[in-house]
């Protein structure tokens, strides 16, 4: 079936280096999505804020402006690769797409710093073709708190009154809810009162690397009971690697211990594709052959069909 990836930031910096997703010279470009086997990628509208801002910009955005920036280059770039990739708003959409020999694009958004608590905002992502939104990044907002080294105290604190209103909103909207950067107090409000299944897009198993973005155990299970997946990230600081490496190996010791604790149905791929510093062994999204190659040694043929695009494709039907 092919890859679908749940995360990366390639649309950030197609814009402020002014690049085409055709040859971009990073981890993802049209070319690495054909050679690597991609089905669909979930390209991340991230927004930064705060010093995050003036690192990528040198100035700090209001983020509602950002978001619409940003979503205008997203367009330019599908429009300028309509002949190999396709927006999907649907799972149907990307095995229609499939059909016809395309590759499926996802809009999705890391930080929900731009709804700035205004429900009308929200239902213009949605019709803005934006599936799946990341409540949190590294900054509280309207929804709640993040889950960061640098923001311990706020692990406790869960969602805000608008967060509560918001899943039921993303709920009838068929938006995913993403719990990746989430407060952990957070995460278990999302899996009390979301009646549909969320994901940790870009998330880790923190009994392999003790790290306040990773998921415990029991989050897994959780995540699991509710229907939903995480997507194994590719950041050395979340598999547990050393010198700056993200090996292959590390990648898939973390697959095989979210299906240990909550089974095959719960893992997928969550890259964080340029959005990581480390080094890849496998360098760029043209070696995710190797992390297949790797995977077969531990799982079945099915098994790599449903971490690789299965699961995906189940919780977005779901919604």
């Amino acid at each position: 079936m092919g890859i679908i990836d749940l995360h990366c930031d390639t649309i950030l910096y197609c814009f402020s280096d002014r690049k085409s997703l055709k040859d971009f010279y990073g981890h993802i470009s049209l070319k690495k999505l054909i050679s690597g086997g991609a089905l669909a990628q979930c390209f991340a509208l991230f927004i930064p804020t705060h010093d995050a801002a003036v690192r990528h910009f040198g100035k700090e955005w209001e983020p509602w402006e950002l978001y619409q920036t940003l979503l205008q280059c997203y367009r330019e770039q599908m429009a300028a690769c309509s002949d190999v990739i396709r927006p999907a708003l649907s799972a149907q959409d990307i095995l229609s797409n499939r059909q016809q020999g395309l590759l499926s694009s996802i809009l999705t958004v890391e930080d929900g710093v731009a709804v700035d608590g205004q429900h009308e905002r929200l239902k213009q992502m949605a019709a803005d073709g934006v599936r799946m939104l990341a409540l949190t990044w590294n900054y509280e907002n309207c929804f709640g708190y993040p889950n960061s080294p640098d923001s311990d105290a706020h692990t406790k604190l869960g969602l805000k009154p608008f967060g509560f209103e918001a899943i039921e909103q993303m709920n009838r909207l068929g938006m995913i809810i993403d719990v990746s950067h989430l407060s952990e107090k957070g995460f278990y409000d999302v899996a009390k009162h979301s009646r549909k299944p969320f994901v940790a897009s870009h998330s880790c198993c923190r009994a392999l690397k003790d790290h306040p973005r990773n998921l415990t155990d029991d989050q897994l299970r959780t995540l699991a009971d509710a229907g939903g997946v995480v997507g194994i990230n590719f950041y050395d600081v979340f598999l547990g690697d050393s010198n700056g490496l993200t090996t292959v190996d590390a990648i898939v010791r973390h697959m095989r211990l979210v299906v240990e604790k909550a089974g095959i149905d719960t893992v997928a791929f969550g890259s964080d594709f340029d959005g990581i510093e480390s080094r890849l062994e496998f360098q760029d999204y043209s070696g995710m052959p190797r992390i297949l190659a790797a995977m077969e040694k531990h799982f079945t043929d099915d098994e790599i069909d449903k971490i690789s695009s299965g699961n995906f494709l189940r919780v977005f039907s779901a919604q």
